[in-house]
């Protein structure tokens, strides 16, 4: 595989200080041709509220059927790692993420849920989805659970 075109794979990287400084790297897909799905699961993800400043913490689910590159983890861990010190809305914050997804991979078909913990007592979560995927590919659930609070 070729590898030597990555900037982040295999090196000392810090973390992009915004989104938009973040770059999501492609490798080829050495299955291209084949209809599967990939997921991505970030448990920890956190961002800032844009009007009060304090931290705003996710649960994100990419799957995606990838067409002929995937998408590089660890330039997607430090892209995701970028919106830690970012304010924004959760719906921007899920839709960006996507959106850059899209950009770079161009996948077959892409669905992400961001599963966003209370803020001011009212969990936010949002979905986002690119269109039907191909027929016959098993699409499992994301497997999280609508917030329930302590009980």
């Amino acid at each position: 595989m070729k590898t030597e075109t990555l900037g982040q794979l295999g090196h000392q990287v810090d973390a992009p200080n915004s989104p938009e400084e973040a770059v999501l790297e492609t490798v080829p897909n050495p299955q291209a041709g084949t209809d599967y799905v990939t997921r991505f699961v970030a448990p920890e993800f956190t961002s800032v509220c844009p009007v009060t400043g304090q931290p705003d913490f996710a649960h994100i689910v990419i799957d995606y059927i990838p067409a002929d590159v995937l998408v590089e983890s660890k330039s997607l861990k430090l892209y995701l790692t970028s919106f830690r010190n970012h304010g924004a809305f959760h719906e921007d914050c899920t839709i960006s993420i996507a959106k850059k997804f899209i950009a770079a991979a161009k996948p077959k078909w892409l669905r992400i849920g961001g599963y966003w913990y209370p803020r001011g007592g009212i969990p936010i979560d949002v979905f986002y989805q690119t269109g039907t995927p191909p027929e016959g590919v098993w699409i499992p659930d994301q497997g999280v659970q609508p917030y329930r609070g302590r009980g």
